[in-house]
């Protein structure tokens, strides 16, 4: 009967588990919070000196009287200006001429539609392998995704060029 039993599904296995540890520090909260929120016993302090020898009484000492201080000026700092300029830092002097017009660069402009075309990276390249190996239960595996696609196009081309060929054929006047 190991044929009919379904695979464990783990993606749900632990957000149940996670779940059940939030709920946890939920409620850990919750008893934390009535503990603070609880009026306990007021706090009173006594003003009154206690009975008999145990304080040693001081000759109270006056603060020596204090000028009167002045609004205190805002204090400035120096703050050491920069030229500012049209290049980068990470572009190099030797792709701008003298006129300081930047010269054409053949392999910088290949790197940037290379980056271009490419597209941004994945944040998460671990989820990106899970994905494309079809270990989620339900999802089809990437690498069908890219196949299908890539018929799609295969076909959309053979059309496209069936019925290009067929206008030229019509269009051209016949000898």
């Amino acid at each position: 009967m190991g044929l009919l039993k379904k695979n464990p599904d783990l993606i749900s296995d632990k957000a149940r588990s996670l779940s059940a540890e939030i709920a946890a520090l939920e409620a850990e909260i919750k008893k934390l919070d009535s503990q603070l929120a609880r009026p306990g016993e007021p706090k009173f302090r006594s003003t009154v000196t206690p009975a008999g020898g145990t304080i040693i009484s001081r000759a109270v000492e006056k603060p020596a009287p204090t000028p009167p201080s002045k609004p205190s000026e805002p204090v400035f700092e120096k703050i050491g200006t920069t030229k500012l300029t049209s290049r980068t830092e990470n572009e190099v002097p030797e792709l701008f001429n003298e006129l300081g017009i930047r010269k054409y660069d053949l392999p910088a402009l290949f790197n940037r539609l290379r980056n271009h075309l490419r597209g941004p990276t994945t944040s998460n390249p671990r989820l990106v392998n899970y994905l494309a190996a079809g270990g989620v239960q339900g999802l089809r595996p990437l690498r069908y995704e890219k196949r299908v696609a890539r018929n799609r196009f295969i076909w959309l081309v053979v059309v496209v060029s069936f019925v290009l060929f067929g206008l030229f054929y019509w269009l051209l006047p016949k000898h």
